[in-house]
């Protein structure tokens, strides 16, 4: 009796190589956004920029991130990352509401202060493009939320206001505007942290 053939099994690192090389890609292009939004601002941000200037197909930024909101989306999870905001799933865990609030605002401060003139950039940018504008409102109601939990664990404090006002404030102090001008003030981030956060404390 015949063996029936089989298809050929493709090699394990085939795949590897494959995932490897859409990594570099990812980063390639990922560091050519920033390297745009920071020298050029979002008038050359475009795709087609974008894949000239990284060195890749319009076709490979496509099926790597979709659309320019997509690109936005990487560039801003990267800078989470990068800024350390994945410590906020330990903040929100935090039993001792003092210390959560303590936590929240030194995460923000410390995320602000790290790329400071590209953030800034970046919301100046999103108060004039629409795309820009609903990735970074994504993001701030992530933040809205997060203050919303912080408030709920200080429910005791109920003589200083209701819990949506006290919210709104946490949201809007910790919020980057109000960062960047009070570093203006300050003069070092440092300053600004210990600063914000007796704010804060006054406030909510």
């Amino acid at each position: 009796m015949a063996r029936k053939k089989t298809a050929p099994c493709k090699r394990p690192y085939s795949l590897v190589k494959r995932l490897q090389s859409s990594d570099r890609k990812r980063e390639k292009i990922l560091a050519t956004a920033r390297t745009q939004l920071e020298s050029n601002g979002f008038l050359s941000f475009t795709l087609e920029a974008l894949a000239r200037d990284s060195g890749v197909t319009r076709q490979t930024i496509h099926n790597l991130f979709g659309t320019k909101s997509g690109v936005l989306d990487a560039l801003f999870d990267q800078l989470a990352l990068d800024g350390g905001m994945e410590r906020m799933r330990e903040v929100m865990c935090q039993p001792d509401p003092e210390s959560m609030l303590a936590s929240f605002v030194e995460v923000f401060s410390s995320f602000w202060s790290r790329d400071r003139l590209l953030i800034r950039r970046i919301h100046g940018i999103a108060a004039i493009d629409p795309e820009f504008g609903a990735v970074l409102e994504r993001r701030n109601r992530r933040r809205q939320a997060a203050a919303a939990r912080v408030i709920g664990a200080l429910e005791g404090h109920k003589e200083r206001g209701s819990a949506a006002q006290r919210s709104a404030t946490l949201y809007a102090i910790t919020s980057f505007e109000f960062f960047d001008v009070l570093a203006e003030a300050c003069g070092s981030a440092e300053e600004c942290a210990r600063l914000l956060f007796a704010i804060v404390e006054k406030a909510v």
